[in-house]
């Protein structure tokens, strides 16, 4: 049976206050709490620290070398139970952060900098990977994911949704014409996704009233490079908004079929294990990205 924290203060106080009594009022604690509490941590021991006589009591020689191991353990804790409040106030340590490519490129590394100004003493380790991360294998903190969580362990905080619109470059239209129709697009160079197959599927209805399952003449695991083969004239593709936003802003991407395109979101969403206990480093990052959106989260963009 191991010492409790519980028991050192009892001792403590008590040698403190010279008195059982007096120590009971100190903590806060019936007379006879603190006998048992006493009584205990001497079973544990199987010594006598106190003697105990009618009018006072007297440390034993085993008390008088106890009594420092107990002073120093219940300082050590004082002391840790200090810094981790200061570290809440300033958060610090290692933070590592997995996310897919295009929204480290995108929405993570543009934030970077603002992120370190308002919190210098956190150290960031920037992982990208296109599939599916084991946080605690790859000792991640924090992983952003795009699409329906799988992984009932995860503890998910929502970042925002995402639309995804069809789209392709000037130059690629001017050399292979614009596609009119749904089934027109078969004529075309289609970029796609290696997987999940899921991300095959474009945000249009067939003639049949099937959603459009397209088979791409490209693939790629990646989505950046999908956005980088569409900017270089190499196809049609279907992407998310939040890294192709500045893309049709600029007029480097067109959005094609925008009165047939049905409302597509992927959900964002911030996640860690359920059994990890919440660190600043991780409030802070999140709240962060969330304060750094501010008015223009993904689905309005």
């Amino acid at each position: 049976m191991q010492v409790t924290l519980q028991e050192l203060q009892v001792f403590t106080t008590v040698v403190d206050t010279a008195s059982i009594t007096s120590a009971a009022e100190r903590l806060e604690q019936t007379v006879s709490g603190v006998s048992r509490a006493l009584a205990r941590l001497e079973n544990k021991l199987q010594t006598t620290l106190l003697q105990r006589t009618t009018r006072r009591l007297e440390l034993t020689e085993e008390g008088q070398a106890f009594l420092k191991y107990a002073r120093d353990i219940l300082i050590s804790v004082e002391e840790a139970e200090e810094q981790m409040a200061a570290r809440k106030k300033h958060p610090s340590g290692l933070l590592r952060i997995d996310a897919a490519t295009p929204f480290m490129l995108h929405v993570i590394a543009p934030m970077v900098n603002s992120f370190r100004t308002k919190y210098p003493q956190i150290e960031l380790e920037l992982n990208s990977n296109e599939g599916i991360t084991d946080l605690i294998e790859k000792r991640t903190d924090v992983a952003i994911r795009i699409g329906k969580l799988q992984d009932s362990t995860l503890y998910a905080r929502p970042i925002g949704s995402s639309r995804v619109r069809i789209l392709a470059s000037p130059g690629y239209l001017q050399q292979h014409g614009t596609p009119e129709d749904v089934e027109q697009l078969a004529q075309h160079t289609l970029l796609g996704f290696t997987k999940p197959e899921s991300l095959n599927k474009w945000p249009l209805y067939e003639q049949s009233g099937d959603m459009l399952h397209i088979k791409p003449t490209i693939t790629s695991s990646s989505g950046e490079t999908l956005r980088q083969l569409a900017l270089s004239d190499a196809g049609i593709v279907c992407l998310s908004d939040f890294m192709t936003k500045r893309d049709r802003q600029a007029g480097r991407l067109v959005q094609l079929f925008s009165s047939e395109t049905l409302d597509m979101k992927q959900s964002i969403n911030a996640v860690y294990y359920r059994n990890t206990a919440l660190s600043s480093r991780i409030t802070s990052f999140i709240n962060h990205i969330l304060e750094e959106l501010g008015d223009q989260p993904f689905d309005e963009v």
